[in-house]
């Protein structure tokens, strides 16, 4: 899985709208969807904003064991 693949499932599984996001990052929600399909970049900024909101590290993202725990909780 991708970091955008992480963000976009963690996001969801939280039920935490792209709006209440893209607010916080203060940008548009087309800006901040285009950031989740990994049509933009996510800046190191974006990251530690986003995973302030999402209740986990911005290193979990990196994390091979984060991303089994993530696959059993969208599964």
């Amino acid at each position: 899985m991708k970091l955008h693949e992480k963000i976009r499932a963690v996001r969801k599984a939280k039920n935490i709208s792209q709006i209440v996001i893209s607010n916080k990052l203060n940008i548009t929600v087309q800006s901040y969807s285009m950031k989740e399909t990994g049509k933009r970049p996510i800046t190191t900024n974006e990251l530690e904003i986003i995973s302030n909101i999402l209740g986990v590290s911005p290193s979990n993202f990196f994390d091979k064991e984060f991303n089994i725990k993530l696959n059993k909780t969208t599964a």
